[in-house]
């Protein structure tokens, strides 16, 4: 892909940052009071350091408090990533007398080790600069300044940030994205799975790119699932499930034969019915394949059972799920063509189901929408 010189020129500009305000404040006082308390707290377990701090913990502070989810800030990135560096520093320094040839090749071997442990940390780079340059102290103290004061700096302000962070509302370390961690608890499959994204789809496509991402692969998906949410907010404009859903509600109760149940399935050929209680809240769904497990011969059995028939509460597995009548198109999208439901309950502001959209239905509004475009 060609770029013109103004596209090139365009590129020094700054780019826009979506952090609020208040994000922005909860950043810079994170980082104000990690490095305050990297600085006591290395006072008091190393009192013999003439310097408390070094400089790169600076840096380490931009990453940890600004960018926690960032790959490069994460617990090992720090430690690892500083420790290695003030390692090959001090080895470059001491084979190498003249500190304008130790320097970067210095700089050099520190990142290319941090590659090889997977512990990638920007301000690692300065740590191997600081200790080739450093001064007659870091010198003296030989391959004890990658101990105390680099190991010890970059471990407590690494605690500072996993304190500080989880009780701001920051996950740190960062762990799977949360609609993924939920996913066993809820059925909720996850941005991958919404996406159609298997993980060698995204390595492939991360091997193809080449580069360094400052963005862990959970973080990424969900991003591009809610890119995509977005996208359909606008493509169905203001249109609610109110709009599309039937009102013709075929239901079953929890009490309800199988042998009922079955034959309600077949007579109005759906795949799946709504079992509701007598208030008319949505108690679960009964679906084809929850009558296929009842085929078994102790099912048979208890048929012949005077009053021990197999009943509607018994069999249903499927979770209820359910939207407000006032819920936008957009969000049955996700349920009738990525999580596999045929059919979704509608509820009123009171919880009583009200209607049901089909994935029909939706294919119908999703027609109506291209007809009204062209």
């Amino acid at each position: 892909m060609q770029v013109t010189l103004v596209q090139w020129l365009h590129g020094f500009l700054p780019q826009p940052l979506t952090a609020s305000g208040a994000e922005r404040a909860r950043a810079a006082a994170g980082a104000c009071l990690g490095l305050m308390a990297t600085a006591l707290l290395t006072h008091l377990l190393a009192p013999q350091l003439s310097a408390w701090l070094i400089a790169p913990m600076g840096a380490s502070a931009v990453l940890l408090f600004c960018v926690p989810a960032s790959p490069l800030a994460q617990p090992w990135s720090v430690v690892g990533g500083n420790t290695l560096s003030a390692l090959v520093g001090v080895a470059c320094a001491h084979l190498m007398s003249n500190p304008a040839l130790a320097a970067p090749v210095a700089g050099c071997v520190a990142i290319a080790a941090m590659f090889a442990l997977r512990c990638l940390h920007p301000p690692g780079g300065a740590v191997a600069l600081t200790a080739v340059l450093g001064g007659q102290a870091v010198h003296d103290a030989g391959f004890a300044f990658a101990l105390t004061p680099v190991a010890l700096n970059s471990a407590v302000i690494v605690a500072a940030a996993l304190l500080y962070n989880n009780l701001t509302g920051r996950r740190y370390p960062h762990l799977p994205h949360a609609a993924d961690r939920n996913v066993h608890a809820t059925g909720d499959p996850g941005p991958a799975a919404r996406l159609g994204i298997t993980e060698d789809d995204l390595e492939a496509a991360l091997l193809r790119y080449g580069e360094v991402l400052d963005v862990s692969r959970d973080d990424l998906l969900a991003i591009v699932d809610d890119a995509r949410q977005l996208a359909l907010h606008r493509h169905f404009k203001e249109r609610t499930c109110g709009e599309l859903m039937s009102t013709h509600i075929i239901s079953l109760a929890p009490r309800d034969t199988l042998e009922h149940a079955r034959e309600l399935l077949l007579r109005h050929r759906v795949q799946s019915l709504p079992v509701l209680d007598e208030t008319r809240h949505l108690r679960g769904v009964l679906a084809q394949e929850d009558l296929l497990r009842q085929t078994g011969w102790l099912a048979r059995l208890r048929t012949l059972v005077p009053g021990a028939a197999p009943r509607v509460q018994d069999a249903m597995r499927q979770r209820a799920v359910a939207l407000d009548v006032g819920a936008p198109l957009s969000d049955l999208v996700p349920l009738l063509r990525d999580e596999g439901y045929h059919q979704v309950a509608i509820t009123g502001g009171d919880g009583v189901m009200v209607g049901l959209v089909s994935q029909s239905d939706l294919l119908a509004a999703l027609c109506e929408e291209r007809l009204e475009a062209a």
